[in-house]
Protein backbone atom coordinates (compact mmCIF):
# COMPACT_ATOMS: atom_id res chain seq x y z
CA UNK A 1 0.00 0.00 0.00
CA UNK A 2 1.56 3.40 -0.91
CA UNK A 3 2.74 5.98 1.67
CA UNK A 4 2.83 8.80 -0.78
CA UNK A 5 -0.47 11.43 0.34
CA UNK A 6 -3.10 12.10 -2.44
CA UNK A 7 -3.38 15.36 -4.48
CA UNK A 8 -7.19 15.44 -3.10
CA UNK A 9 -5.63 15.67 0.70
CA UNK A 10 -3.00 18.75 -0.38
CA UNK A 11 -5.84 20.60 -1.49
CA UNK A 12 -7.93 20.07 1.68
CA UNK A 13 -4.64 21.10 3.58
CA UNK A 14 -4.61 24.39 1.59
CA UNK A 15 -8.33 25.05 2.47
CA UNK A 16 -7.67 24.73 5.63
CA UNK A 17 -4.61 26.37 6.00
CA UNK A 18 -6.88 29.88 4.65
CA UNK A 19 -9.98 28.83 6.83
CA UNK A 20 -8.23 27.51 9.99
CA UNK A 21 -11.33 25.49 11.27
CA UNK A 22 -12.36 22.60 10.16
CA UNK A 23 -15.69 23.04 9.77
CA UNK A 24 -15.92 25.97 7.29
CA UNK A 25 -12.87 24.18 5.71
CA UNK A 26 -15.58 20.88 5.29
CA UNK A 27 -18.54 23.09 4.18
CA UNK A 28 -16.84 25.11 1.62
CA UNK A 29 -15.90 21.95 -0.03
CA UNK A 30 -19.06 20.16 0.30
CA UNK A 31 -17.67 17.34 2.53
CA UNK A 32 -18.61 16.28 6.08
CA UNK A 33 -16.66 17.35 8.62
CA UNK A 34 -15.52 13.82 9.85
CA UNK A 35 -14.46 13.29 6.25
CA UNK A 36 -12.23 16.07 6.30
CA UNK A 37 -10.90 15.23 9.75
CA UNK A 38 -9.97 11.80 8.74
CA UNK A 39 -8.27 12.99 5.14
CA UNK A 40 -5.98 15.68 7.45
CA UNK A 41 -5.09 12.60 9.57
CA UNK A 42 -4.07 10.14 6.48
CA UNK A 43 -1.99 12.88 5.22
CA UNK A 44 -0.12 13.55 8.38
CA UNK A 45 0.15 9.36 8.46
CA UNK A 46 1.79 9.43 4.52
CA UNK A 47 3.89 12.35 5.56
CA UNK A 48 5.07 11.18 9.18
CA UNK A 49 4.71 14.79 10.78
CA UNK A 50 2.03 16.70 12.92
CA UNK A 51 0.63 19.43 10.38
CA UNK A 52 -2.03 20.74 12.35
CA UNK A 53 -2.49 21.95 16.11
CA UNK A 54 -5.82 21.17 17.23
CA UNK A 55 -7.98 22.58 20.35
CA UNK A 56 -11.39 23.45 21.25
CA UNK A 57 -10.99 26.89 20.81
CA UNK A 58 -8.47 27.14 18.02
CA UNK A 59 -6.77 25.26 14.89
CA UNK A 60 -3.26 26.32 13.88
CA UNK A 61 -1.06 24.95 11.39
CA UNK A 62 2.46 22.90 13.19
CA UNK A 63 5.80 24.84 12.64
CA UNK A 64 6.11 21.80 10.12
CA UNK A 65 2.95 22.53 8.46
CA UNK A 66 3.74 26.11 8.06
CA UNK A 67 7.45 24.96 6.60
CA UNK A 68 5.49 22.72 4.26
CA UNK A 69 2.60 24.94 2.65
CA UNK A 70 4.72 26.37 -0.16
CA UNK A 71 5.51 22.90 -1.48
CA UNK A 72 2.36 21.34 -1.13
CA UNK A 73 1.21 24.82 -2.93
CA UNK A 74 3.61 23.81 -5.93
CA UNK A 75 2.41 20.11 -5.57
CA UNK A 76 -1.02 21.15 -6.28
CA UNK A 77 -0.01 23.86 -9.02
CA UNK A 78 2.02 21.72 -10.74
CA UNK A 79 -0.79 18.96 -10.95
CA UNK A 80 -3.68 21.36 -12.11
CA UNK A 81 -0.97 22.60 -15.09
CA UNK A 82 -0.48 18.86 -15.91
CA UNK A 83 -4.33 18.67 -16.36
CA UNK A 84 -4.36 21.90 -18.05
CA UNK A 85 -1.62 20.73 -20.35
CA UNK A 86 -3.46 17.37 -21.26
CA UNK A 87 -6.62 19.50 -21.73
CA UNK A 88 -5.05 21.89 -24.06
CA UNK A 89 -3.32 19.32 -26.35
CA UNK A 90 -6.93 16.87 -26.30
CA UNK A 91 -9.19 20.38 -26.93
CA UNK A 92 -6.81 22.07 -28.99
CA UNK A 93 -10.45 24.02 -30.37
CA UNK A 94 -10.55 25.78 -26.81
CA UNK A 95 -7.79 28.86 -27.58
CA UNK A 96 -9.27 31.74 -26.43
CA UNK A 97 -8.03 33.44 -23.04
CA UNK A 98 -10.27 36.63 -21.39
CA UNK A 99 -8.14 38.49 -19.44
CA UNK A 100 -8.95 41.63 -17.13
CA UNK A 101 -6.41 44.32 -16.83
CA UNK A 102 -6.11 47.20 -14.36
CA UNK A 103 -5.25 50.01 -16.57
CA UNK A 104 -2.57 50.84 -14.59
CA UNK A 105 -0.23 47.87 -15.35
CA UNK A 106 0.93 49.26 -18.59
CA UNK A 107 4.04 47.78 -18.54
CA UNK A 108 3.18 44.36 -17.61
CA UNK A 109 0.50 44.32 -20.02
CA UNK A 110 3.26 45.96 -22.88
CA UNK A 111 5.74 42.85 -21.98
CA UNK A 112 2.41 40.20 -21.94
CA UNK A 113 1.53 41.42 -25.24
CA UNK A 114 4.44 41.75 -27.28
CA UNK A 115 6.70 38.67 -25.78
CA UNK A 116 3.96 36.29 -25.19
CA UNK A 117 1.10 37.19 -27.02
CA UNK A 118 2.83 38.55 -30.57
CA UNK A 119 5.64 35.83 -30.77
CA UNK A 120 4.69 32.79 -29.49
CA UNK A 121 2.08 30.34 -30.54
CA UNK A 122 -0.46 29.97 -28.08
CA UNK A 123 -4.04 30.78 -27.56
CA UNK A 124 -5.91 33.91 -28.34
CA UNK A 125 -6.19 36.67 -25.79
CA UNK A 126 -9.16 39.12 -25.46
CA UNK A 127 -8.77 42.03 -22.93
CA UNK A 128 -11.50 43.48 -21.26
CA UNK A 129 -10.82 46.45 -18.55
CA UNK A 130 -11.72 45.80 -14.73
CA UNK A 131 -11.18 48.32 -12.11
CA UNK A 132 -9.96 47.91 -8.82
CA UNK A 133 -12.90 46.37 -7.20
CA UNK A 134 -13.73 44.28 -10.69
CA UNK A 135 -9.83 42.65 -10.54
CA UNK A 136 -10.98 40.16 -8.29
CA UNK A 137 -15.19 40.25 -8.57
CA UNK A 138 -14.39 39.06 -12.21
CA UNK A 139 -12.35 36.34 -11.04
CA UNK A 140 -14.66 35.34 -8.26
CA UNK A 141 -17.48 35.46 -10.72
CA UNK A 142 -16.37 33.69 -13.53
CA UNK A 143 -16.28 37.15 -16.03
CA UNK A 144 -12.50 36.63 -16.61
CA UNK A 145 -10.14 33.79 -16.83
CA UNK A 146 -7.61 36.20 -15.47
CA UNK A 147 -6.70 39.61 -14.54
CA UNK A 148 -3.32 41.24 -14.83
CA UNK A 149 -3.18 43.86 -12.10
CA UNK A 150 -1.16 44.97 -8.85
CA UNK A 151 -1.00 43.18 -5.88
CA UNK A 152 -1.20 42.11 -3.13
CA UNK A 153 -4.56 40.08 -3.94
CA UNK A 154 -6.91 38.00 -1.45
CA UNK A 155 -6.95 34.66 -0.29
CA UNK A 156 -8.24 32.23 -2.87
CA UNK A 157 -6.82 34.28 -5.68
CA UNK A 158 -3.51 32.03 -7.36
CA UNK A 159 -0.49 34.88 -8.77
CA UNK A 160 2.07 34.79 -11.25
CA UNK A 161 4.70 37.41 -10.86
CA UNK A 162 5.22 39.75 -13.66
CA UNK A 163 7.66 42.52 -12.45
CA UNK A 164 7.96 45.15 -9.77
CA UNK A 165 7.56 48.81 -10.01
CA UNK A 166 8.05 51.68 -7.99
CA UNK A 167 5.25 53.58 -6.52
CA UNK A 168 4.59 57.28 -6.56
CA UNK A 169 2.37 59.80 -5.10
CA UNK A 170 -0.17 61.76 -7.05
CA UNK A 171 -0.41 65.55 -5.43
CA UNK A 172 -1.68 68.91 -6.85
CA UNK A 173 0.73 71.11 -8.36
CA UNK A 174 -0.25 73.76 -6.36
CA UNK A 175 0.54 72.01 -3.24
CA UNK A 176 3.45 73.84 -1.55
CA UNK A 177 5.48 70.15 -2.05
CA UNK A 178 5.27 69.40 -5.50
CA UNK A 179 8.36 71.52 -6.34
CA UNK A 180 10.34 69.24 -4.75
CA UNK A 181 11.97 65.73 -6.55
CA UNK A 182 11.42 63.35 -3.54
CA UNK A 183 8.98 62.53 -0.98
CA UNK A 184 8.83 60.87 2.31
CA UNK A 185 5.61 59.24 4.01
CA UNK A 186 6.67 61.26 7.12
CA UNK A 187 6.40 64.42 5.14
CA UNK A 188 2.71 63.21 3.58
CA UNK A 189 1.31 62.32 6.47
CA UNK A 190 -1.08 65.05 7.08
CA UNK A 191 -2.64 64.82 3.46
CA UNK A 192 -5.54 62.75 3.41
CA UNK A 193 -5.68 59.77 0.83
CA UNK A 194 -8.31 59.28 -1.46
CA UNK A 195 -10.61 56.67 -0.56
CA UNK A 196 -11.73 53.14 -1.98
CA UNK A 197 -14.61 51.22 -2.28
CA UNK A 198 -15.70 49.01 0.58
CA UNK A 199 -15.85 46.43 -1.63
CA UNK A 200 -11.98 47.00 -2.19
CA UNK A 201 -10.43 43.82 -0.65
CA UNK A 202 -9.12 45.74 2.78
CA UNK A 203 -5.40 44.32 2.37
CA UNK A 204 -4.76 46.00 -1.52
CA UNK A 205 -6.15 48.95 -0.02
CA UNK A 206 -4.16 49.11 3.19
CA UNK A 207 -1.16 48.58 1.17
CA UNK A 208 -2.09 51.08 -1.77
CA UNK A 209 -2.98 53.82 0.86
CA UNK A 210 0.26 52.98 2.99
CA UNK A 211 -2.21 52.57 6.27
CA UNK A 212 -0.59 52.44 8.89
CA UNK A 213 2.22 54.32 8.23
CA UNK A 214 5.69 53.09 9.80
CA UNK A 215 4.97 54.46 12.93
CA UNK A 216 1.50 52.85 13.32
CA UNK A 217 -0.21 56.07 12.55
CA UNK A 218 -3.58 55.05 10.37
CA UNK A 219 -4.19 57.46 7.86
CA UNK A 220 -6.87 59.53 7.45
CA UNK A 221 -9.07 59.25 4.27
CA UNK A 222 -10.49 61.86 1.88
CA UNK A 223 -14.35 61.64 1.75
CA UNK A 224 -14.08 61.44 -1.82
CA UNK A 225 -13.76 57.78 -3.62
CA UNK A 226 -12.31 56.36 -6.48
CA UNK A 227 -11.90 53.20 -8.08
CA UNK A 228 -10.27 53.92 -11.21
CA UNK A 229 -7.38 55.22 -11.83
CA UNK A 230 -9.18 58.04 -14.42
CA UNK A 231 -11.27 59.23 -11.52
CA UNK A 232 -8.54 59.23 -8.76
CA UNK A 233 -6.11 61.34 -10.77
CA UNK A 234 -9.11 63.62 -11.51
CA UNK A 235 -10.05 63.49 -7.69
CA UNK A 236 -6.24 64.26 -6.73
CA UNK A 237 -6.42 67.53 -9.30
CA UNK A 238 -9.66 68.62 -7.28
CA UNK A 239 -7.41 69.28 -4.40
CA UNK A 240 -9.40 66.12 -2.43
CA UNK A 241 -6.29 64.18 -1.37
CA UNK A 242 -3.66 62.35 -2.57
CA UNK A 243 -3.30 58.60 -4.21
CA UNK A 244 0.00 56.41 -4.34
CA UNK A 245 0.52 55.20 -7.63
CA UNK A 246 2.40 52.85 -9.88
CA UNK A 247 5.51 54.45 -11.65
CA UNK A 248 3.68 53.54 -15.02
CA UNK A 249 1.29 56.45 -14.33
CA UNK A 250 3.71 58.96 -15.23
CA UNK A 251 3.75 58.11 -18.81
CA UNK A 252 0.22 56.97 -19.02
CA UNK A 253 -1.76 59.60 -16.89
CA UNK A 254 0.14 62.94 -17.47
CA UNK A 255 -2.63 65.39 -16.41
CA UNK A 256 -2.22 69.44 -15.90
CA UNK A 257 -2.50 70.30 -12.06
CA UNK A 258 -1.16 67.07 -10.80
CA UNK A 259 2.19 66.16 -10.08
CA UNK A 260 3.83 62.56 -9.27
CA UNK A 261 6.91 62.27 -6.79
CA UNK A 262 8.75 59.36 -5.94
CA UNK A 263 8.58 58.41 -2.46
CA UNK A 264 11.90 56.97 -0.87
CA UNK A 265 10.78 54.81 1.84
CA UNK A 266 7.56 52.98 0.05
CA UNK A 267 8.12 49.64 -1.07
CA UNK A 268 7.77 48.76 -4.31
CA UNK A 269 4.67 47.13 -5.78
CA UNK A 270 4.25 43.59 -7.48
CA UNK A 271 2.35 43.28 -10.83
CA UNK A 272 0.56 39.97 -11.14
CA UNK A 273 -1.46 37.20 -13.42
CA UNK A 274 -3.86 36.60 -11.11
CA UNK A 275 -6.81 33.82 -11.29
CA UNK A 276 -9.43 32.13 -9.29
CA UNK A 277 -8.46 29.30 -7.01
CA UNK A 278 -11.39 28.53 -6.32
CA UNK A 279 -12.60 27.84 -10.57
CA UNK A 280 -11.48 25.39 -13.02
CA UNK A 281 -8.97 26.51 -15.60
CA UNK A 282 -9.62 26.70 -19.09
CA UNK A 283 -6.96 24.60 -21.40
CA UNK A 284 -6.27 27.97 -23.29
CA UNK A 285 -5.85 29.63 -19.36
CA UNK A 286 -3.43 26.28 -18.60
CA UNK A 287 -1.48 26.95 -22.39
CA UNK A 288 -1.60 30.67 -20.94
CA UNK A 289 0.19 30.34 -17.63
CA UNK A 290 2.99 27.73 -18.75
CA UNK A 291 3.67 30.13 -21.63
CA UNK A 292 4.35 33.00 -19.31
CA UNK A 293 5.76 30.56 -16.54
CA UNK A 294 8.45 29.70 -19.37
CA UNK A 295 9.65 32.87 -19.99
CA UNK A 296 9.19 34.47 -16.70
CA UNK A 297 12.78 35.29 -16.37
CA UNK A 298 12.78 37.13 -19.72
CA UNK A 299 9.53 38.58 -18.80
CA UNK A 300 11.66 40.09 -15.29
CA UNK A 301 14.58 41.00 -17.16
CA UNK A 302 12.28 43.49 -19.85
CA UNK A 303 10.79 44.70 -17.13
CA UNK A 304 13.94 46.14 -15.79
CA UNK A 305 15.12 47.80 -18.97
CA UNK A 306 11.44 49.66 -19.40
Amino acid sequence: MTTDPSTHQLRLLLVLAEELHFGRAAKRLFISQPAFSRQIRMLEEHLGVALVERSTRRVALTPAGEALLPRVRAVVDAVEELHGAADALSHPQADRVVLGSYISALPALRILFDRVCGHLPGPGIEWRDVDNVEQVSALVEGKVDAVVCYGPMPDGIHTLQLGTEARYVCLPDTHPLADRDSLTLAELADLPVIGYSPDVDARWRAFWAADPRPDGTPVRYSRHTATTLESAVSAVSLGHGIRFLSEGCLDLMPRPGIRYLAVTDLAPCIAVLAWSAERPRSPALSSFQMLLRDYADTINRRWNML
